[in-house]
Order: C-alpha cells, then structure tokens, then sequence
C-alpha cells in the first residue's frame, strides 16, 4: 500500500532530513584514517539524542546499532566495527532518523585519505547517479524512469548497479511501497504522484552488480570483491517537482 503524505506530514520529514544532513556534515568531519566505524555510530546516537530524534533501525528486525557502516567491498548493511579505517578505504554510512515520528533516511560514501582514480570516479559517478534520478521524481513520471536515468549513466561509465536492494517508499515506518529499482526501463512501474515520500539510493559497483550476504545475515558484499558505493536522499514528489528532505546544501 502506497500512502500519501500530507503537507504537514511532509514538513515534518523535512525537520528529520535536515537533522540527518547535519549528522553526515559531522561525520564528514570525522572521517580519517584510524578513526573506527564504531566510534562514528557512537557519535550518531549521542548526536541524535541531543537534538530529541533517536536511530529508527536500531532494533529494526533486530538490527543493533544506529547506523550501517559499509567499508569497500560491503554493498549495504555493514555492522559498525573496532576496526580502524585505512588510508585509502571507502565507508558508506547510512542511517533513518525518527524526529517526533517523522521519519528520514540518508546514505553518503566517504574517502578516507587518499583517493585513487579509480574510487573517485566511483563516487562522483554514483552521486551523479543519484541525482539524474532524482530529476526524473516528478508527477507523472514512473518508478522506470528513475531506474532507467540511473542504469544507462551508470553503465555508460563502466560500472555496475546493484539490482538486489532497492529504494522504497518511507514514513511513517522505514520501507513502505513502492520499490524504486536503480534499473529498468523507462514509461514502466508504478506511477508518481503528488505526496510520496520515496528514497533513492543507487548502489554502484566496480565490476559484477551481484552480491553474497554475510554470515551475519545482513551485511551484502560484492561477489568479486571489487568495490562499491552508495547515495541516498529521501524524495518528497510536490506538483512543483523533487523536493530533496535530506539535503545537506541547503543548510
């Protein structure tokens, strides 16, 4: 079931977006070589609770902690972990924030150090990707027009979108309908209106788009080991176009 967010509901996620924008602004600042992915999900609860939100997925099908924290090879749902960052690692940290009930959700992919050519164009190429998709959110469009901006610039550039986790619709609980596939074609699937709150969040990855699951049951790596990145905003779809709820430009 698809529901439909009111202004003031969406307003609400709004508030929650920006409190997550200001979250991964900090982590930015954080990010360095030695640094653990269990610190940062320390400071993310601490910084949570201090502005009255708290971490939605901790305790979500049992998930413990605040945030995922995905280090190279690990598409999504990586444990925050004692073990230092190195230099030249990448780390995508994803998290939903709840702010008086109103839920956002947001995933960023950082360098740590160094960066090769090949991790920056990994990053910049996946964050384009983001936002091509986000430009096709607008009423009337269908969920294959986002997948399809995202899929073609994708692998236009040599890379691999990952096909087994998706975007989806949010609030007031995490995954809601619809699914939004970072692939497909264009003019198919569901149809967008005015008042839907989705997430898009391309998982790119340097060679083959299919994954292996840890023993841990959540964690999804790449089958070849190559490297993968991820972005994620939360999307209000308005009659004047994309709003993005998680934005951290326009802080």
């Amino acid at each position: 079931m698809i529901t439909l967010k009111s202004q003031r509901e969406i307003e609400l996620m709004h508030e929650a977006g920006k409190l997550l924008a200001k979250v991964h602004l900090e982590i930015a600042k954080m990010i360095k070589p030695g640094i653990t992915t269990s610190e940062i999900d320390s400071f993310v609860e601490d910084f949570l609770a201090k502005h009255g939100a708290t971490p939605e997925q901790k305790g979500y099908q049992g998930y413990q902690f605040a945030t995922c924290a995905s280090v190279n090879d690990e598409i999504c749902h990586g444990f925050p972990r004692n073990e230092p960052l190195k230099n030249g690692d990448i780390v995508t940290i994803d998290m939903v924030v709840n702010l008086n009930g109103a839920l956002a959700d947001s995933a960023w992919t950082y360098q740590v150090g160094e960066a090769t050519e090949e991790t920056t164009k990994l990053l910049d190429v996946t964050k384009k990707a983001l936002y091509l998709g986000i430009e096709q959110a607008v009423v009337g469009n269908r969920v294959g027009d986002i997948g399809h901006a995202i899929q073609t610039f994708v692998e236009g550039e040599g890379f691999s979108v990952v096909r087994e986790f998706t975007g989806h619709g949010i609030g007031p609980t995490i995954h809601e309908e619809p699914m939004i596939l970072h692939y497909g074609q264009p003019g198919k699937g569901t149809r967008l209106k005015e008042g839907m709150v989705i997430t898009i969040e391309p998982m790119v990855n340097v060679g083959e788009w299919k994954s292996t699951m840890d023993d841990n049951k959540w964690t999804a790596r790449t089958i070849d080991g190559k490297l993968s990145a991820q972005y994620e905003h939360t999307i209000a779809i308005t009659k004047d176009g994309p709003v993005i709820l998680t934005d951290q430009d326009k802080l």
